[in-house]
């Protein structure tokens, strides 16, 4: 004969469910913290600045120069035998601005070495294609004469 018993232990006191409900409503207080439609319980909620906007931050008008010196110095230092129509990246750490520049082409203009070039800016207000000019004007001294958008 074989005795067969079940043990029921699964009855639930009132008491054992209180610790659960109590984790759960400090689960539901906490992560309401973290999302946008948090439980305002005393209205102390700082309002919302509508009227800033990532457009309404001025462009720096030094960027454009700084990086028509960074491409100035590419262009310049470049060995064009060596680089043989190859790209030349160049990037502005002040800025945030970097480009490739390509068809550095050097030329006598009035008795005067230039470089033609062509780069594009990429910059945080977009991807501008240029078209660029630095002729030697002194012994050693090179000058940005053209750094203008192409028009497309």
């Amino acid at each position: 004969m074989a005795l067969t018993a079940k043990i029921n232990n699964r009855i639930r006191q009132p008491l054992s469910l209180f610790p659960k409900a109590a984790c759960a409503a400090l689960f539901v207080l906490t992560v309401s913290g973290c999302t946008s439609t948090s439980f305002d319980f005393f209205g102390s909620s700082p309002k919302v600045d509508r009227s800033i906007s990532t457009a309404t931050v001025p462009k720096r008008a030094d960027d454009t120069t700084s990086d028509q010196i960074t491409v100035l110095n590419a262009v310049t230092s470049a060995d064009i035998v060596r680089l043989a129509g190859a790209p030349l990246p160049w990037a502005n750490t002040s800025t945030g601005s970097a480009g490739v520049i390509s068809g550095i082409s050097e030329m006598p203009v009035n008795n005067t070495v230039c470089r033609n070039f062509v780069t594009t800016r990429h910059s945080y207000d977009g991807i501008t294609r240029v078209k660029g000019r630095a002729c030697l004007v002194q012994t050693d001294q090179w000058a940005m004469l053209s750094f203008e958008p192409e028009i497309q």
